[in-house]
Formats: structure tokens, C-alpha cells, sequence
């Protein structure tokens, strides 16, 4: 009875769209269903169309490499800032803290808005401050999103700006239920700090880093708002992924159809691609008990 209402919600927000999305991909459905609510059935041909589409195989090469630097960079950077915590005193601690969770709890459509600003061509915060350095040249006519690695720049690190307070506030959280008396013992053996760290620390946040890293890869991969607000899949379809393709399919070329099917292809892909962690997170549970 107490779980029966976040079970309706679930039901309500989560499992019916997905039900209607996956019968959405097998019909013919298009402007005209829209205005009639009328849609044939079409079978595999939204399947067929999108996995014999020439964009298909880059697209999903994309998705993967760019996913995997997000997770990379966010855990990197997160468990750097975790451990820098570690070692400040308590004031310093709490307003990087604050800091951490103003910057996580930014909504992305915001922060992304903030960053076309600094990276704007003319007026833009960081050309200004690229061609003040007078090293580089006159850069304030750069357009950062005309060019695929700029674009992937700017793309990333306002991902990573945004993931990095969780993992690294959930880190050190973990970090900082570890007895001290490791540390301590670690310290009369002569170990050094990277040595402790990699003996002590990581095997300890080993399931939290776990966690963390599941979370990241479902949220990255479903990333949308950033890249569509910044580049809008280009330059050229540069930065084109899953999510801004079923986008495109759909409300642009009005293929709601096989927009539906990328969307289920892209929910298979994550779930083969979540599984092997989540059964990592559930063993490693099992043998902690």
C-alpha cells in the first residue's frame, strides 16, 4: 500500500510512454495521425528504414565515443574534486560545496543559454578573453560551434561542468565514511599518498564508483538539451547523436514513426550497455553482505 503510489506514477509517466512509443514504431504514423489520431500499421518498415539509413552507424559510433568521454572526464575530474575536500578545512570545504550544488542544481537549458553567451562570436566572454591574451591572434569572430572539435568543446564541457558536483559530492560522501585508522597504518608502513589512495581509497569507493558511473552513462547518453541548444547536431551532423536524431526524425522530417524506432533501438542500446554494471553493483552488494 505505501509503494502503490510511486508505483501509479511510474505507471503514469514512465511505462505507459514507453508502451506507446514502442507501438508508435510500428505503425505509419505522420502529420496526418497527428490531426486524425489514425496511424496503419507498418510493421518493421520504421526498423527497416532507420538501421538501412546511412546516418545510422555514425550515429551510434558517435553516441558511444562522445558518452564515454563525458563518463570519463565527469569520473576524472569528480574524484579530483572529491579528494580535494578531503583535505580542506571546514569553511573552505562548505563553500565549495555550495558552489558544487549551485552548479548541479542549474537547470541544463539554462546553463546551456549561459554557455552560448560566453562562447558567442563577436560578443562572447572567451574570445574576448583569447584575443586580450594577444597570443592567439583576433579570435572574436570565432564561431566555437561552425567547427566539429570546437563544437564537441563546448558540448562537453558543459556536460561535464553540470555532472561533476554530483559525482564528486557522492564521492566524497563515500570517502568520508572510510575509518581513519587505514590511513594511519598506511602512514607507519611508509606509504605514500598515491599508494594509500590506490590501496585504500579506490577499493573502498569501488561500489560508489559503480553507482556513479551507471548514473552517468544513462544521463549522457540521453543528452539533448545541451547539444541541440548549442550546435543543433551540426556542424555537418558533427555532433549528431541518438537523441537529436530521433529529435530530427521526428519533428522535423515529421517521421514520428521511425523517430519512435531510434527511440527504442537507443532504450535497447542502454539497457545492454547499463546491465553489465548493474549486475557488477548487485555482486559486489551481495559480497559485501
Amino acid at each position: 500500500m505505501l509503494l502503490a503510489p510511486a508505483a501509479v506514477i511510474l505507471l503514469a509517466l514512465v511505462v505507459y510512454p514507453l508502451v506507446r512509443l514502442v507501438v508508435i514504431s510500428f505503425q505509419e504514423y505522420g502529420l496526418r495521425a497527428i490531426f486524425t489520431g489514425q496511424a496503419g500499421f507498418a510493421g518493421v518498415a520504421n526498423y527497416t528504414n532507420v538501421l538501412t539509413d546511412a546516418s545510422f552507424w555514425p550515429v551510434i559510433l558517435r553516441t558511444v565515443v562522445v558518452t564515454a568521454a563525458m563518463v570519463l572526464g565527469t569520473l576524472v575530474i569528480g574524484m579530483g574534486v572529491s579528494q580535494l575536500l578531503t583535505r580542506l578545512g571546514v569553511v573552505m570545504r562548505t563553500v565549495v560545496s555550495v558552489v558544487l550544488v549551485l552548479a548541479w542544481a542549474m537547470p541544463n537549458v539554462a546553463s546551456s543559454l549561459v554557455w552560448q553567451w560566453l562562447f558567442q562570436p563577436f560578443y562572447g566572454v572567451l574570445n574576448w578573453v583569447i584575443t586580450q591574451m594577444r597570443v592567439f591572434g583576433d579570435h572574436t569572430q570565432d564561431n566555437w560551434a561552425s567547427h566539429p572539435a570546437q563544437a564537441y568543446t563546448i558540448v562537453l564541457t558543459l556536460v561535464i561542468w553540470q555532472a561533476v558536483p554530483f559525482v564528486a559530492l557522492t564521492l566524497y560522501a563515500a570517502q568520508s565514511q572510510i575509518a581513519p585508522e587505514y590511513y594511519e597504518a598506511g602512514s607507519l608502513d611508509g606509504a605514500t599518498t598515491w599508494a594509500m589512495y590506490r590501496a585504500i581509497t579506490l577499493p573502498a569507493l569501488a561500489p560508489t564508483l559503480l553507482l556513479v558511473t551507471i548514473l552517468s552513462v544513462i544521463w549522457d547518453f540521453n543528452v539533448f538539451n545541451q547539444i541541440w541548444l548549442l550546435t543543433r547536431g551540426g556542424p555537418e551532423d558533427a555532433t549528431l547523436t541518438l537523441g537529436i536524431w530521433t529529435f530530427v526524425k521526428s519533428f522535423v522530417s515529421n517521421a514520428y514513426g521511425q523517430g519512435a524506432a531510434i527511440a527504442v533501438i537507443s532504450t535497447v542500446i542502454l539497457g545492454v550497455l547499463s546491465s553489465y554494471y548493474i549486475r557488477r553493483l548487485v555482486r559486489s552488494g551481495e559480497e559485501d553482505l
